[in-house]
């Protein structure tokens, strides 16, 4: 059966599918872009695991019951079902094949502050081939600090052949620094909101437009085209799979069947700068959901890299909660450091970070602020502030909100020519995410755990040897990673 690759009316999962040069500002940039919305509740649906194969008659039972099945993966044992009252879903979980049904639960972005608006960057050529030519790589303290420019120097910019998927709220895929980098016969949107809003109001782009911001930065810092920001990377193929809202929430189940297509569209690396979490105990079947589709990415060859999250928050000692992925074994899990003034130290651990010592892989740069001192600004390259800011293009189709009758109200962002920084953990992933792709380009593809172990042990160890809970194994190094 082939489906139109961007609808979301039943999904898709390939394995064992059962069903059918330029000027800075003058002026400092302003605050404020994030956008307003009010975050919608829980998804209302549930997600199925199947004791071994999808069940016969598994689709008629659940219509029959009132509800509509979303997506099945048949290899993954798992499928997502709307529609269905509780007590319908009781009776669904009692059927013959069915390991377990769990409500669906909503998952959303944490960001420290609010996304900062850097002004606009005039038309530039792009940079591929020498990506500190890029026009604003003098405020981009982050690639400087993992030696990122020396990687660069010596030939190591990726290869087009490795593919990374950015699970997040879509990319802007035709700015100019992802333009030509953005796969999008393997991208997909699991929003359908949004994807209604598309359709209606942006006919003729892609379901994985960007309406909120953060992915389209998240991308840029694995691989750019380096027109006015340089990623650590600048020939990786990206796939966008959208599974994140306008309003950066999401649901579990659209989680998961991100890192499902991901897996099945052949993505060498996953990553997830995105948050989600509850109790352990009263919802460990959710903890076997995560490790059941994290591991069939794994068995794929498909390294996943995940945030830490923002709660400064031990996870090592975090009882009954389970607030981010990084308890999964098979996963990279990535801290956050950054300098709190221009000239201070990039290692610094941000002060939002979460940490453990058996959580965190390895840290990378996220941004910081003096958060001690009241968040006091000092000078910077772009003007007065208080934030090491990890910046991006601005996705020209970010909304400042919705009006009345549900028309998109578009930012100044629209111009396609203005840049937006961000902090947070979200941030240091993908600066990870990057640097896989580097070793996978010189080391070959189906091998995530040796990409991992490549990569914690070229690490700069910060800390206490193995055992720091903030850096992990140390804050990654490019340039040592692929053997410079």
């Amino acid at each position: 059966m082939s489906l139109p690759r961007n609808t979301i009316t039943t999904l898709i999962m390939a394995a064992g599918m059962a069903l059918a040069g330029c000027a800075q500002d003058s002026t400092a940039p302003d605050a404020g872009l994030a956008p307003n919305f009010a975050v919608a509740g829980s998804s209302g649906g549930f997600i199925v695991s199947f004791k071994s194969t999808v069940p016969a008659g598994f689709a008629a039972r659940v219509v029959a019951l009132g509800g509509e099945v979303s997506w099945v993966h048949g290899a993954a044992g798992l499928a997502a079902v709307t529609g269905l009252t509780p007590n319908a879903a009781t009776q669904l979980a009692a059927a013959a094949g069915v390991s377990d049904v769990q409500p669906d639960t909503e998952v959303s972005l944490e960001l420290p502050i609010a996304a900062l608006d850097g002004g606009t960057v005039a038309d530039a050529v792009t940079s591929q081939a020498n990506p500190a030519t890029a026009s604003r790589y003098s405020w981009q303290w982050n690639m400087r600090s993992i030696g990122a420019h020396t990687a660069w120097a010596a030939g190591k910019l990726g290869s087009p052949d490795v593919t990374v998927a950015i699970l997040d709220t879509g990319l802007d895929y035709n700015i100019n620094d992802l333009n030509g980098l953005v796969d999008l016969s393997r991208s997909v949107s699991f929003v359908t909101s949004d994807n209604t809003l598309t359709s209606t109001y942006f006919p003729t782009r892609d379901m994985i437009t960007d309406y909120h911001g953060h992915g389209t930065n998240v991308a840029s810092q694995v691989s750019s085209k380096a027109a006015a920001l340089a990623g650590v990377t600048s020939r990786t193929t990206l796939i966008g799979v959208k599974v994140l809202s306008r309003t950066g929430s999401g649901s579990l189940s659209g989680v998961l069947a991100g890192v499902l297509w991901a897996a099945d569209q052949g993505a060498d690396v996953a990553n997830m700068s995105l948050g989600g979490g509850f109790e352990k105990a009263a919802n460990g079947r959710y903890v076997g959901m995560i490790n059941r589709v994290f591991t069939y990415a794994g068995r794929r060859g498909t390294l996943m890299v995940v945030s830490a999250g923002n709660d400064a928050a031990d996870l090592d000692h975090n009882g009954n909660l389970m607030p981010t992925y990084c308890t999964v074994p098979t996963v990279l899990c990535v801290s956050s450091v950054g300098p709190t003034t221009w000239t201070g130290n990039p290692d610094d651990v941000s002060y939002f970070t979460n940490y453990g010592r058996s959580a965190i892989g390895v840290a990378a740069p996220g941004g910081n602020a003096d958060a001690a001192n009241g968040f006091q600004s000092s000078a910077w390259p772009w003007g007065t502030d208080i934030a090491s800011w990890v910046w991006s293009y601005c996705s020209k189709t970010r909304l400042a909100g919705l009006t009345s009758a549900g028309a998109p109200i578009l930012t100044t962002c629209s111009a396609g020519n203005r840049i937006s920084g961000y902090i947070g953990t979200s941030q240091a992933a993908p600066h990870v995410s990057g640097l896989a792709a580097l070793i996978i380009a010189e080391t070959g593809k189906g091998r995530p755990a040796q990409v991992k172990a490549a990569l914690v042990k070229a690490a700069d160890d910060l800390g206490q040897p193995g055992t720091d809970p903030f850096y992990g194994a140390g804050r990654i190094n490019v340039a040592r990673a692929v053997g410079l």
